[in-house]
């Protein structure tokens, strides 16, 4: 059964994978943003759930040109990077660290869904799915932008605040 597998199979998996991680996202990011010591950190995660949403409009799309129903597999690696930011929203909560260990988790998002995009489109690129491109071009750009938001708000106050 796994001969008869293709790069049509592989990126549908994958759309699926990504689909679900971003749902779970979509859940996730309310409770950081709740967690977050930071106005600036609140509004950076309020503001990625509303690109989120975007995102999983534009993942719907592009089931939509493949003529598949919407629909996401389990992805144990998003799973992971939530539980791993819950655990620091819990074992940091009230600390100076706790804004600095919120970024983190969010880049490990970030630097998952950019690995994601990223080859998303090679794949569609390759399938000739020339409609899918720019819709997983545009999650991509927001995705990479977000992590330098992230950076940014690192190196400007949350990990110099982390050094007590």
């Amino acid at each position: 059964m796994a001969k008869d597998k293709t790069l049509d199979d592989l990126f549908l998996d994958t759309l699926k994978d990504i689909y679900y991680a971003e749902k779970q996202i979509l859940k996730a990011l309310p409770k950081m943003a709740r967690a977050a010591d930071s106005e600036e950190g609140k509004a950076g995660f309020l503001q990625h759930r509303e690109e989120t949403q975007g995102q999983i409009e534009r993942l719907e799309q592009v089931f939509e040109l493949l003529g598949k129903p919407a629909r996401g597999k389990t992805c144990e690696a998003i799973q992971g990077i939530i539980a791993e930011a819950e655990e620091i929203i819990e074992e940091f909560k009230g600390s100076v660290a706790l804004d600095a260990g919120l970024i983190s988790s969010a880049q490990a998002v970030e630097h998952y869904e950019i690995a994601r995009y990223g080859t998303l489109i090679e794949w569609a690129s390759q399938l000739g799915l020339t409609e899918a491109v720019p819709l997983l071009k545009a999650n991509l750009a927001e995705e990479e932008a977000t992590d330098k938001k992230l950076t940014q708000l690192a190196k400007a106050s949350a990990n110099t605040k982390a050094k007590g």
